[in-house]
């Protein structure tokens, strides 16, 4: 009798045990709702991402192709690339100042990805073999376009923070919950602007072009020296510098300074001032020249590469591009750009002679 009790017993342990897991597990269920990407919507913030609280939204993706100056162009096959994620505080231009128009998490594929496996054919390539002169023009369905560098897509010390979004998730204040109005359509996102113009919806296509200016080009000139540097809006010079102006406050930037080339070159500092403060007495920063706005910066011996407006006076990561200025040197030239958010050197043109701009790119 008493070992029955007993069995009894432990039966009936077990039994409440077995049925408290299966609460449990039918909790976890309710509050951890796995998405199409493999992620759960942390519903009661388990974990200490703050990410993945909401539920994810697709887009409607429209057909997409690449074109311009490469030999294989064609459409865009988004299924056989990976996704990437970035956040972003959308934040666009107004009459009265800038507008926040919501926090959001953009799951989607990079342009780097995308643009990856395209054989590059420049249209200069016999008078400027490098790549950083080139940059692609996004247009979406209503005939909208978005410029960005090469050097924005493949050059930065943080890949994969430009890309066509095709979900979206609201990343919402725990206190306030305010849930921002959700885009409908597939958009290009650059996670690293601060007004966020660039973000157009609905992209259709993806041109790549080189800039399409001639400059005579000596390989290994030497002295590659200018006394000073013209800076051009629209092919009229504004300013003529001989060193840096001194209303400006000198930065200096600690870097490992390596080249796709010859790699390291250095572990110096740079000190400079920032060029987005020195071009910004010259060119505004309005909607057309955030989307399309080209800087082109020459140097003495036909070295050049291109900048969108956007990456340069538009920054919310602080890695600015800084204008560099050694009025002593007579063999090297004396201005140099340093741009602080690109993983190689490459784009660090010394011996500059002019900075061009134009608020609509070229190629009309």
């Amino acid at each position: 009798m008493q070992k029955t009790v007993i069995k009894m017993t432990m039966n009936g342990i077990m039994l409440f045990f077995l049925l408290l897991l299966i609460s449990c597990n039918v909790q976890v269920e309710e509050e951890t709702v796995t998405t199409e990407i493999g992620q759960a919507v942390d519903t009661t913030d388990r974990t200490n991402n703050f990410y993945d609280n909401e539920k994810v939204y697709d887009l409607a993706v429209h057909p997409l192709i690449v074109d311009g100056e490469v030999a294989n162009p064609g459409p865009v096959d988004l299924s056989v690339l990976p996704l990437h994620s970035v956040i972003v505080k959308e934040t666009l231009l107004s009459d009265d100042g800038d507008t926040f128009v919501g926090a959001y998490r953009y799951d989607g594929y990079s342009l780097f990805d995308i643009l990856n496996e395209r054989i590059l054919q420049k249209a200069n390539v016999e008078e400027f073999n490098p790549i950083i002169d080139l940059y692609v023009e996004i247009e979406n369905e209503a005939g909208e376009k978005a410029c960005l560098s090469w050097g924005e897509i493949y050059y930065p010390n943080h890949l994969h923070e430009i890309i066509i979004a095709t979900k979206v998730m609201r990343i919402v204040p725990s206190k306030t919950k305010d849930l921002w109005p959700l885009p409908e359509n597939s958009k290009l996102v650059v996670a690293t602007d601060l007004i966020t113009e660039r973000n157009i919806s609905s992209p259709v296509k993806i041109t790549v072009y080189s800039y399409p200016r001639s400059f005579e080009t000596v390989k290994g000139l030497k002295p590659l020296y200018s006394p000073d540097l013209k800076i051009h809006v629209d092919d009229v010079i504004v300013e003529t510098l001989d060193r840096n102006p001194p209303d400006f406050r000198v930065q200096e930037y600690h870097t490992i300074f390596y080249g796709r080339g010859r790699g390291i070159h250095s572990t110096q500092p740079f000190s400079g001032v920032m060029l987005k403060d020195v071009l910004g007495r010259h060119v505004s920063s309005d909607r057309e020249n955030l989307m399309n706005g080209i800087f082109l910066v020459v140097a003495r011996d036909g070295y050049r590469s291109v900048f969108t407006f956007s990456e340069v006076m538009n920054r919310n990561d602080q890695s600015e591009v800084l204008l560099i200025c050694h009025p002593e040197v007579t063999d090297d030239g004396i201005f140099r750009l340093f741009p602080a958010g690109d993983f190689f050197s490459d784009r660090a043109v010394k011996g500059i002679t002019d900075i061009y701009y134009f608020g609509q790119h070229q190629q009309e």
